[in-house]
């Protein structure tokens, strides 16, 4: 088996894109910054997340039963630094136009993308939480947006597109 810092530095050579994962409980919006949202299958269609469980939105997620996949752009960044921040845990939804679709989780409006889901199946692994989460409604920016990438602890640009043969 190899160290926690090895296996902690190959994953911040993993480029990947950031979200924000919401959801409602008690009509009180929760949410937090997270690179490891990914696609599960596509019938149903369905995704999945990873969260800490000592993270404030774990149990409002596995009470709530429900949340939202928000892929943030580029500039969008300035919102993956406040909701990656406990501290400014307050100010998280105080000065957006949120949003809601099916679930009633918040939205990003300005958001590449959302996908509205309902939790389908938890599943526990040491310090974190799989959140499987069948879509029941998607969210699209109208416009073509840069995605926010995370690598080796920062904010990339991606190089313009090639095609590859």
């Amino acid at each position: 088996m190899i160290a926690v810092e090895d296996f902690k530095l190959g994953m911040r050579r993993l480029a990947a894109g950031v979200s924000i994962i919401t959801t409602l409980k008690d009509e009180v919006p929760y949410g937090l910054v997270v690179t490891s949202a990914s696609s599960l299958t596509s019938d149903p269609p369905t995704l999945l997340v990873c969260i800490n469980k000592s993270a404030s939105c774990h149990a409002a997620i596995s009470e709530a039963g429900v949340f939202c996949v928000n892929v943030l752009s580029r500039s969008d960044a300035h919102l993956a630094a406040l909701f990656g921040n406990p501290e400014r845990r307050a100010e998280r939804f105080s000065d957006r136009s949120w949003k809601r679709l099916q679930t009633g989780a918040p939205v990003l409006p300005s958001a590449i993308v959302a996908f509205d889901c309902t939790v389908d199946k938890i599943v526990p692994y040491q310090s974190h939480t799989i959140f499987i989460g069948e879509i029941n409604g998607v969210l699209f920016n109208d416009e073509m947006c840069e995605p926010l990438v995370y690598l080796d602890g920062s904010y990339r640009r991606l190089a313009a597109a090639a095609e590859l043969r």
